[in-house]
C-alpha cells in the first residue's frame, strides 16, 4: 500500500476508471477514491464507458463520472478500481495503457496483476474496502459524500451483508460511514426502493426466460436486445437480476446471458454466473477467459445463444 500511497502522492493528474457496466462498489470505489485525490489537491478525471445505473445517480460526486475520454497527454496516472482485467474498463483500454502508470486496486481472487502497481486484496469485501483502508493511511478526511460512496460499495457487494464476502470490517466501516455522515435508509431507498416500469417489465421477462438443467442444479436466465427495446431499458436495468435464478431450491449455480448491442452474425455475449456457494464459479469463468469470486463470475463470448445455452447446460453435469 505504501508504495501506491507514494506514486499517487507523486502524481498530479490522475485518469480514474472502473468496470464496464457498473454495479455500486464500482461506482461507489471509483467516486470515493476520486473525491479523496480530488480533496488531497489532485486533478482528477472520472470515467466508466457505460451510463451510470440510475439506482446509483443519487450519489455525491456522480456528476463528475464522464462516458468520454480525456486528452492523453494531460494525465500521468491511471487508476483502475474493481476489474480482474484490464479490457473489463472496456473502449478506453488504449487510451490507459498509453500513461506513464498504471495502479490497479480491486479484490477479485482471479485478478491478472495488470499495471505496475497493485493493491489487490481478494480477503476484502469490496472494492470499497480497500479503498476505504487507502484514504485512512493518506490521511484524508472521509466526509458525508466520500463515505456514502463507501457505504454504498459495500452494502451492494456484499448483498446488504448477505454473501459470503461479507466479513468483519464490512460491518466496522459501515458503522464508522454512518458516524461520518451516511443516512442508511436514504441509501436503501435509492438502491433498492425505486425501480423504473421498464425494469419491472423487463424482470418479468427475465423470469420468464429461466430454464433448469435436468438434474436440476443449474438454472439459466437469457436476457436479449429484443427485450431491452421492448421495455425501453438498457444494461445497467439487469443489476441483480440474476439472484432471482440462484434462489430457486436445489439450485447450485445460476447464469445469466446478456446479449451485447451488436450486429455480427455471431453474437457477443456476457455471462453472469452466481454459485450457492458450493461452486467456484469463479474457476469456470476462468476456463472462458473471465474471472470473478468464488460465489460470482462472468465472462464474455461470442456464439450463436443455441450453442451458447449448451455449453453452459453442459457444466450442470458436473455440479
Amino acid at each position: 500500500m505504501d508504495t501506491v500511497i507514494d506514486r499517487l502522492t507523486e502524481s498530479q493528474a490522475i485518469f480514474l476508471s472502473t468496470h464496464i457496466n457498473p454495479d455500486g462498489d464500482a461506482i461507489g470505489s471509483l467516486i470515493a477514491l476520486g473525491l479523496g485525490l480530488q480533496q488531497h489537491g489532485k486533478h482528477i478525471y472520472l470515467y466508466n464507458a457505460s451510463p451510470i445505473p440510475a439506482v446509483y445517480r443519487f450519489l455525491p460526486g456522480v456528476q463528475l463520472v464522464q462516458q468520454v475520454l480525456p486528452e492523453s497527454s494531460a494525465w500521468d496516472t491511471a487508476v483502475v478500481l474493481d476489474c480482474g482485467t484490464l479490457d473489463r474498463i472496456g473502449v478506453a483500454v488504449d487510451f490507459v495503457r498509453g500513461l506513464p502508470q498504471v495502479i490497479n486496486i480491486d479484490h477479485h481472487v482471479t485478478n491478472t496483476n495488470f499495471g505496475q502497481y497493485r493493491l489487490v486484496d481478494s480477503t476484502a469485501c469490496s472494492s470499497a474496502e480497500i479503498v476505504y483502508r487507502l484514504l485512512k493511511k493518506m490521511a484524508i478526511t472521509i466526509d458525508a459524500a466520500i463515505a456514502t460512496s463507501i457505504y454504498t460499495g459495500i452494502l451492494t457487494d456484499t448483498g446488504s451483508f448477505r454473501f459470503a464476502n461479507t466479513n468483519s470490517a464490512a460491518y466496522t466501516i459501515c458503522s464508522e460511514m454512518v458516524q461520518a455522515g451516511v443516512d442508511p435508509y436514504t441509501v436503501a431507498q435509492h438502491v433498492y426502493g425505486t425501480y423504473s416500469l421498464g425494469r419491472i417489465k423487463l424482470l418479468n421477462m427475465a423470469l420468464d426466460s429461466i430454464e433448469i438443467s435436468a438434474n436440476g442444479k443449474l438454472s439459466l436466465m437469457t436476457l436479449t436486445q429484443d427485450m431491452f427495446r421492448e421495455t425501453d431499458t438498457n444494461p445497467e436495468d439487469v443489476d441483480g437480476m440474476i439472484n432471482y435464478a440462484k434462489r430457486i431450491e436445489d439450485v447450485k449455480v445460476a447464469a445469466l446471458i446478456m446479449e451485447n448491442e451488436n450486429g455480427a452474425v455471431q453474437k457477443r455475449y456476457h455471462v453472469s454466473l452466481r454459485s450457492d456457494g458450493t461452486v467456484d464459479v469463479a474457476e469456470i469463468a476462468a476456463s472462458f477467459g473471465g474471472g470473478g469470486h468464488f460465489s460470482a463470475a462472468g465472462f464474455g463470448v461470442e456464439s450463436s445463444l443455441k450453442a451458447l445455452k449448451k455449453t453452459i447446460n453442459s457444466i450442470a453435469e458436473k455440479l
